[in-house]
């Protein structure tokens, strides 16, 4: 039998955001699917307005989907500004994000996971 559950991606925010108001990095986040035994991971990160996650490797595959707020990527020397409903597929380069206002987004990364 399949196992489904439906998941509340707009509470889960509220959450995670308030979790990321706590956390000295201002940022949080919660892993919905995927481990070693996977080939997808989806993780909800939340970043309170003013954060970032700076410059990081590319982790291969992956899509970025903003849920709520306002970020802008960053890749190379090149910025874009994205909101709410806004959807990238990360390019393969080193990277960054930072929330312009409270945000929060659903990255999804093809892990390639050894089984």
């Amino acid at each position: 039998m399949v196992d489904m559950e439906i998941v509340d991606l707009a509470a889960l925010a509220d959450e995670q955001l308030a979790l990321a108001y706590e956390a000295h990095s201002g940022r949080h986040s919660v892993t919905l699917v995927g481990d070693h035994d996977h080939d997808l991971r989806q993780t909800l990160i939340a970043l309170a307005g003013g954060n970032s996650l700076h410059e990081h490797d590319s982790p291969g595959e992956a899509t970025l989907h903003v849920l709520r707020g306002e970020v802008t990527f960053t890749a190379g020397d090149r910025q874009l500004a994205m909101s709410a409903g806004d959807f990238l597929v990360i390019p393969p380069a080193r990277h960054g994000l930072e929330a312009v206002t409270d945000a929060a987004v659903l990255l999804t990364v093809a892990t390639r996971g050894e089984r």
